[in-house]
């Protein structure tokens, strides 16, 4: 069984996205626009809501991001009547790679690489009196899939609660070119780099694990109910459980009243 997009997540999203920007009081949002499925699908949602006026899109680009995904951007951002700017972080990379040991590695490298375009989001976030409009699916959400701070740090989530499967279907719906949504997911963070092959295993196998992790299933129930391996399952089962501490807030130990985190109810 796989998730599938419900009729209102459209006009919702859409209506969750103008109540957020108006109650914040900004004059728009700011969309880290990188040329793949999620922020294409989040900037356009964005122009469906404020008008494409009010979306400022950033394109990020590092030393080992593609040149076609600025391509796609480009023509994106044509095609809607949104604004783009494009503002080279590989300076800002190497400055680290010089104050930082291990940047050798490609994990930490990705993880600064991340942390850059979260400080460039809000500080013209800020510059322009916006809010930051993050692109994370629910498929990167419950697996701990994105850096803590960096690229999982936004003002709101607008898609955080489709899965990727569904991101998918919504960005046929509207209208998001065909050769973004079918290219390889990947946050180019160094060459050749691909969300499925880091992971181990594809987004239609991913989200179908998921989905029953979220009906409470147990791993047996999700293999006897999918066509996936029993190892693949609780592989899924052990990236969400391990990465608990990355879906919340920091803890604090509890000590008054009502405490942050626990049980203070905004």
């Amino acid at each position: 069984m796989r998730p599938q997009l419900k009729d209102y997540a459209r006009p919702a999203i859409i209506d969750f996205i103008r109540q957020k920007v108006e109650d914040s009081g900004g004059n728009g949002v700011i969309v880290g626009l990188s040329g793949g499925i999620d922020s294409v699908t989040v900037s356009k949602l964005c122009c469906d809501a404020i008008g494409p006026d009010k979306v400022l899109n950033l394109y990020m680009p590092s030393a080992t991001s593609p040149s076609s995904d600025r391509l796609d951007a480009e023509k994106f951002c044509r095609q809607v009547g949104t604004e783009l700017q494009a503002i080279d972080i590989a300076p800002a990379v190497a400055a680290f790679s010089s104050l930082l040991a291990g940047m050798d590695r490609r994990d930490l490298a990705g993880n600064v690489t991340a942390r850059c375009r979260m400080i460039i989001l809000f500080h013209y976030a800020k510059l322009t009196g916006r809010v930051v409009m993050g692109t994370n699916n629910k498929s990167e959400l419950l697996t701990g899939y994105f850096t803590k701070f960096g690229d999982g740090g936004s003002d709101f989530c607008p898609i955080g609660d489709l899965y990727k499967t569904e991101v998918r279907q919504l960005a046929r719906e509207i209208g998001v070119p065909d050769s973004i949504i079918d290219k390889a997911p990947s946050a180019g963070l160094w060459e050749g780099q691909t969300d499925e092959r880091d992971m181990g295993i594809t987004y239609d196998e991913l989200d179908q694990a998921l989905f029953g992790i979220e009906r409470g299933l147990d791993d047996l129930t999700i293999v006897a109910e999918t066509s996936l391996s029993l190892e693949k399952v609780a592989k899924v089962r052990s990236m969400y459980n391990s990465s608990v501490h990355k879906r919340k807030m920091p803890l604090i130990p509890k000590l008054g009243i009502r405490t942050i985190g626990m049980d203070w109810r905004e």
